[in-house]
């Protein structure tokens, strides 16, 4: 049974230096106890104490970091069943298979490299490329060929040691996950991961035999792991996957406490069912989904749930306060205010970049909230908005002192000008789509706009 957070503290430091990310010591310590921290955050802890904690401070649910790049990702380290009850932590990792006897290779892989999305900010594309090994000799060369054409992770698929060596010898330096050690190869795959600092994927014929190679191998000194079940039903994964993390979390069953990779592309005959397998493991626990090909179409939406669902659901998606300016702005260009939610930041921008008329948008910081319900909490009023652009600036880039605000909070223009001496307030229109039209109604030499 694990120690309680009490326990824990009383074997730290307990100098509250913060550096392990958390303001004190016992606060640390009960994050401990919860599976939500790794006690290697504690630089100061002896090591005796490392000794005596590492089982009951480690998490649940062990993290692995696929890559070594700014590409790199994270997967597990999850704290909770559902993510009402906190947040999911790391994102569904998403790769894409190509086999090394593919006579499509390159082609297919400049493909899938091709293939990203630009939303409300963030760059959406697949993790990494997952390669499938049938000859040595080609699987080396085709793994050379991936690493000097991308930097995100990669993925070495083949239950042949021999095979899997030939192509680590190429990316060892690149953190890449091997898949997979069986009943049959743990040993020779185990030493493989050890030795090349590498993650390894355990795959069973039953989660029972899972979670058996899984703590034969971690005892062999291969720790950075990944579950496969070996279901390739759909209903009989989705079963495997809730088993692994109601153990991990509820009963800290070290064996099954690792994050877990879901073989799509063993598991559907279309890339339309292929996608729909995908989506119903990115949302119900799948650590890493492996699709045997992209196309935008299908791609893109399984991006893009992913973006909601690892959303933090009790922190607004916000981007940076400050000024951007859009189109060029000269000093006779409008200046615009408003929230910086991140929803409504990019659907003002887009408008205004396709307005191609240069502006000066002022994005204030409403804690990720829209104009309305930032209004309405008390976060994009006046006396909050006034001292920002004071500070931002920007009145003494402009040739004119204007301000457009957004239509729905018209009633707070008057208080406006009276934070912001001689300035002047105009109201803009309510819905960014009309926002072109106005601009270009818009003199910096009147007081009104007649659009």
């Amino acid at each position: 049974m694990g120690l309680s957070g009490l326990e824990i503290y009383k074997k730290l430091p307990q100098t509250n230096c913060g550096e392990c990310g958390v303001p004190t010591c016992l606060a640390f310590a009960m994050k401990l106890a919860a599976g939500q921290a790794e006690l290697a955050k504690c630089p100061h802890v002896s090591e005796e104490a490392k000794a005596e904690l590492a089982e009951s401070s480690a998490p649940a649910i062990r993290g692995i970091t696929i890559g070594n790049s700014d590409k790199s990702f994270k997967v597990g380290e999850e704290t909770v069943l559902f993510r009402h009850e906190k947040r999911f932590e790391n994102p569904t990792g998403l790769a894409v298979l190509i086999s090394d006897d593919d006579s499509d290779f390159d082609a297919k892989l400049d493909r899938v490299l091709g293939i990203s999305f630009d939303r409300i900010g963030l760059v959406l594309a697949a993790d990494a490329i997952a390669v499938k090994g049938t000859d040595a000799a080609k699987f080396a060369s085709a793994v050379e060929k991936v690493a000097s054409k991308t930097d995100k992770g990669i993925l070495l698929v083949s239950e042949d040691p021999a095979v899997i060596e030939a192509g680590i010898a190429k990316v060892a330096d690149r953190k890449p996950l091997i898949a997979s050690a069986t009943s049959a190869n743990w040993e020779k795959m185990a030493a493989i991961a050890k030795e090349k600092g590498a993650s390894l994927v355990v795959k069973g014929q039953s989660l029972d035999e899972a979670a058996e190679l899984s703590e034969k191998i971690a005892n062999a000194g291969a720790q950075n792991l990944i579950i496969d079940s070996g279901s390739r039903d759909l209903g009989s994964v989705l079963a495997d996957q809730t088993n692994i993390r109601r153990l991990a979390l509820k009963k800290k069953f070290r064996p099954l406490g690792y994050p877990t990779v879901i073989m799509a592309s063993e598991m559907a005959d279309n890339s339309l069912a292929e996608a729909t397998v995908a989506s119903s493991f990115i949302a119900k626990y799948g650590g890493l989904v492996v699709l045997s090909d992209a196309q935008a179409e299908t791609l893109y939406p399984l991006l893009v749930e992913r973006m909601n669902i690892f959303t933090d659901p009790q922190r607004p998606m916000m981007v940076e306060e400050g000024v951007y300016e859009i189109n060029d702005p000269g000093p006779d260009s409008p200046v615009l205010v408003t929230t910086n939610f991140s929803l409504t930041y990019f659907i003002v921008s887009s408008e205004l970049e396709s307005s191609r008329i240069g502006v000066h948008l002022a994005v204030h910081n409403s804690e990720g909230l829209s104009v309305l319900t930032a209004w309405a909490a008390g976060k994009f009023v006046s006396e909050n908005i006034a001292p920002f652009l004071q500070k931002s600036g920007i009145f003494d880039k402009t040739s004119h002192k204007k301000l457009i605000i957004p239509g729905y909070v018209a009633q707070m223009s008057g208080e406006l000008e009276a934070e912001l001496p001689g300035i002047k307030v105009q109201v803009g229109p309510r819905e960014a789509g009309d926002l072109p039209k106005f601009l270009k109604a818009w003199n910096p030499a009147k007081d009104s706009v007649t659009a």
